[in-house]
């Protein structure tokens, strides 16, 4: 695999164990999601994160399989371009459906 490449996908699945850290030792629970106003800021940036790696592989190497990176691409614009569209909900659905299934694929790379 090319060194670059390797590198984003390292970057990606460090944003993904961060943001289920910010989880450790308690459970999750929106309402104390909603309310934290750091937490939810430092999970949009992981998710930038996440996006551009994803976004400069694509560039790289456009034949690259990763489920869902075009919507995953498009979520970190819309985090950035879009802010205020960012909702609780939405950024609250991304921790709980995607962001455990994006960490356990981005595992296998590196097996």
């Amino acid at each position: 695999m090319d060194n670059e490449i390797k590198t984003w996908l390292y970057d990606m699945l460090q944003s993904t164990i961060e943001i289920e850290s910010y989880f450790e030792n308690k459970e999750k629970r929106y309402d104390d999601f909603i309310k934290d106003r750091k937490l939810k800021r430092a999970v949009e940036r992981n998710i930038e994160i996440i996006g551009e790696a994803i976004n400069r592989i694509l560039k790289k190497d456009s034949n690259f399989n990763i489920t869902n990176a075009r919507k995953i691409v498009d979520t970190r614009n819309r985090i950035i371009h879009g802010y205020d569209t960012v909702t609780d909900d939405f950024l609250w659905s991304i921790i709980i459906n995607h962001i455990p299934q994006l960490r356990v694929e981005l595992e296998e790379f590196f097996k």
